[in-house]
């Protein structure tokens, strides 16, 4: 019995200790800047983005949620995202361009085509449309 005893002492021991980590990494969450965490979950949904785009075959619907995430944050956010908007604002357009040629590509794979763009010699420019 006292085996027993000793292992739920370590049980709770070792939950106390769980509990003191994650309010001290509350604490230290506390302490910074709230558009510096949304910047990195922003930044965070474009490496998704990114990541469902470059698999093989592409993902695109996982691919396009992750961009429209980013939209609706950077969109709606704007300027309160402190001083790396601007860079979300570029970061942005640039998975979404990304988005419209792996797109082009995949189609274009699936059908036996050229993908547009894909011969910068021909002057067909990919579009520019947000992803669906």
């Amino acid at each position: 019995m006292a085996d027993e005893s000793t292992r739920g002492d370590d049980q709770d021991s070792r939950l106390a200790e769980a509990q003191a980590a994650i309010d001290e990494s509350r604490r230290r969450l506390a302490e910074v800047p709230a558009e510096l965490v949304v910047t990195n979950h922003a930044m965070g949904l474009y490496e998704l983005a990114a990541i469902h785009l470059s698999a093989s075959p592409p993902n695109l619907p996982a691919a396009a949620l992750a961009i429209d995430a980013v939209a609706c944050l950077v969109d709606g956010l704007g300027d309160r995202l402190g001083p790396d908007a601007a860079t979300l604002r570029d970061a942005l357009g640039n998975i979404r361009m990304a988005f419209v040629q792996v797109k082009a590509a995949a189609t274009a794979a699936a059908t036996g085509a050229r993908a547009p763009g894909s011969d910068p010699a021909d002057g067909d420019e990919p579009d520019t449309d947000a992803p669906d």
